[in-house]
C-alpha cells in the first residue's frame, strides 16, 4: 500500500497545466488550486461515477490519508474517478471550505469527459467534520455544486449543542453563532426532495461524534423521500476510516461496493 501511494503522490501538476500518469493501476493527477490529487481508474473499467473526498480533522486539521488517500484503489478498483480535496479551514467562515468544494466540482465537472466519467454522477464523501461538509453543500446546492450522491463516515451533522461536535462546530461556526447560523448549516434541518441519495457508515460506541447526528439526517432524508441507508457497527468507535484494523472494515467495503451499483 505505501509504496502505491508514494507513486500516487510523485505527480505534481497545477491546475493550469494539467497531466496524467498512468501505472498499472490507475492514472494520478495533482492540482494546485483548490489543492486535489485525482485518481482515475484504468481505461476500460470507468463506472461514469466520480467522486470527491472530504478528510476529517474538526476543522482544525485533515486526516489526509486513513479518510483520503488511502481510499484511492478500492474506488478506482470500483471504477470511480477519486479525488480528495484538501480543503482550506474555515477559520468561522463557512464560504471559505464550501468554495473549495465548488471549485473542485468545477475542474470535476469541466474535466468529465476527458477523465471518463459523467458530468451529472460526480459525488461527495466526508468523514467526521468532512462530513459535515459534505452534508452541507448536499443540502446545499449550486449550480455549480450539486452532488450526485453522498457517503458519509461518521459524519457531524448537526450544529445543535446537545449532539454537535464541539470542536467542528466552533471551527466552522465560531465561538457564539446565532440560532439561524446554528439552524442553516444543521443539515439535519435543511433536507429536501432533491438532496443526493446517501450511504452513511458509522459505529455505535462512538463518543466523538454520537451517532445521534447520523440517525438525526437518516430521519431527515426519509420523510423528504430521499433514497439513504445506514450502517451502524457495534464497535469501533470514531475515525477508522480506510484501516484493515477496523473490525468491519471488509463489511464496509462490501456495503459501499454494492451500493455503489443499487444506482
Amino acid at each position: 500500500m505505501i509504496k502505491k501511494l508514494l507513486k500516487y503522490l510523485a505527480v505534481c501538476l497545477s491546475f493550469i497545466s494539467i497531466a496524467t500518469v498512468v501505472n498499472a493501476q490507475t492514472r494520478v493527477i495533482k492540482i494546485a488550486t483548490p489543492k486535489m490529487t485525482v485518481f482515475l481508474p484504468p481505461k476500460g473499467l470507468e463506472s461514469g461515477k466520480a467522486l470527491i473526498a472530504l478528510p476529517g480533522g474538526g476543522y482544525s486539521h485533515l486526516a489526509v490519508n486513513h479518510e483520503g488517500f488511502h481510499w484511492a484503489p478500492f474506488f478506482n478498483k470500483e471504477g470511480v474517478a477519486y479525488a480528495v480535496l484538501e480543503y482550506s479551514m474555515p477559520k468561522s467562515d463557512p464560504s471559505i471550505p464550501m468554495k473549495d468544494v465548488e471549485a473542485a466540482f468545477k475542474i470535476m465537472a469541466d474535466s468529465a469527459a476527458n477523465w471518463g466519467f459523467r458530468p451529472d454522477s460526480i459525488g461527495i464523501m466526508g468523514s467526521s467534520a468532512g462530513g459535515h461538509l459534505a452534508s452541507t453543500v448536499s443540502t446545499h446546492p449550486t449550480e455549480i455544486c450539486q452532488p450526485a450522491f453522498q457517503i458519509l463516515f461518521y459524519p457531524v451533522i448537526s450544529m445543535n449543542p446537545e449532539i454537535t461536535h464541539k470542536g467542528s462546530r466552533k471551527g466552522f461556526l465560531g465561538e457564539n453563532p446565532s440560532e439561524e447560523l446554528e439552524k442553516t448549516y444543521s443539515s439535519e434541518q435543511q433536507v429536501t426532495a432533491s438532496t443526493p441519495r446517501a450511504l452513511m457508515l458509522l459505529s455505535s460506541d462512538d463518543k466523538t461524534v454520537v451517532p445521534a447526528n447520523s440517525l438525526r439526517y437518516y430521519e431527515s432524508l426519509i420523510k423528504a423521500g430521499v433514497p439513504a441507508s445506514i450502517h451502524i457497527y457495534p464497535t469501533g468507535g470514531h475515525g477508522w476510516g480506510y484501516r484493515d484494523t477496523f473490525k468491519y472494515h471488509q463489511n464496509v467495503l462490501d456495503e459501499i461496493s454494492a451500493w455503489l451499483k443499487s444506482f
